[in-house]
């Protein structure tokens, strides 16, 4: 297990380490000891640590299957296309809220020659506001062409990617796409349309710090805009961010986070 856990990034490797009594300076009797001995190590408090340490095993787990080269039946089978891996990077401390996608899709069919995307831009229910398909900006750094968009609702804007080559069953594409727009409500997730294996998202705050971070994990779109919000309180770091990671994600579902934005009760 130890060359799997050498092979993590710095944090899941230290966290891991310790957790498993791996690391000479981490071997006390007590996990709980070990815990803290990480947090101190990678200046963190002990809950986040825990959850290093359960994103850790699931890396190492993941490793270990494709090792062995098992593959497991998919948990929601397509029969045109999935992504494996969507990491998304969101800036909000910036003039116009940013996001970063990278993605990685597998052709479940051959001749796939374009990917039906969405993005939805939700805006307060009493706010009378609408949105137009100029609202949002778009930029494809790699991975195709940006073929069309229409409205596919009051607020989701469809846009076709054409790939410069149709993918055969089996094959594998990375894209990168950059989106601009204002932030209507506070909510960030994705919803998929099709199956999503892996979910990595990053958004940062800055110094517009929310009084509260929810995670929001396979609930209905219309429940992101729910009030009370419901979901697990997340803590935000010293660099104003947060991330949180989702798995074998339901088409149709939301995933992702909300926020309280401070001062706004």
């Amino acid at each position: 297990m130890r060359p799997l856990i050498e092979s993590l990034p710095d944090d899941l490797k230290i966290a891991l380490l310790a957790a498993f009594a791996l690391d000479e300076r981490a071997r006390k009797p007590f996990y709980q000891e070990r815990v803290h001995w990480a947090a101190i190590t990678l200046d963190r408090d002990d809950r986040t640590v825990r959850r290093r340490i359960d994103e850790g095993i699931e890396q190492v787990a993941a490793l270990a299957v494709a090792a062995a080269g098992f593959q497991p039946r998919p948990r929601y089978p397509s029969r045109s296309w999935h992504t494996e891996e969507l990491r998304v990077t969101l800036a909000l401390d910036q003039p116009v809220a940013e996001a970063f996608e990278f993605r990685r899709v597998v052709a479940d069919a051959d001749e796939i020659a374009e990917l039906d995307l969405a993005l939805t831009l939700t805006a307060p229910g009493d706010s009378g506001e609408s949105v137009r398909e100029t609202d949002l900006d778009v930029d494809v750094f790699h991975g195709g062409v940006l073929a069309g968009r229409a409205m596919e609702s009051s607020d989701r804007i469809g846009m076709a990617l054409r790939l410069a080559e149709p993918l055969r069953r089996g094959e594998r594409h990375d894209i990168g796409l950059r989106f601009r727009a204002a932030m209507r409500h506070p909510h960030y997730v994705c919803v998929p349309r099709h199956p999503c294996d892996l979910f990595d998202l990053h958004v940062r705050f800055g110094d517009r710090v929310p009084d509260r971070i929810l995670r929001l994990e396979k609930v209905f779109q219309d429940e992101t805009r729910q009030q009370p919000p419901r979901g697990a309180v997340l803590e935000i770091d010293d660099a104003g961010e947060v991330h949180v990671q989702f798995r074998h994600l339901a088409p149709g579902f939301a995933y992702g986070i909300r926020w309280q934005p401070a001062g706004a009760g």
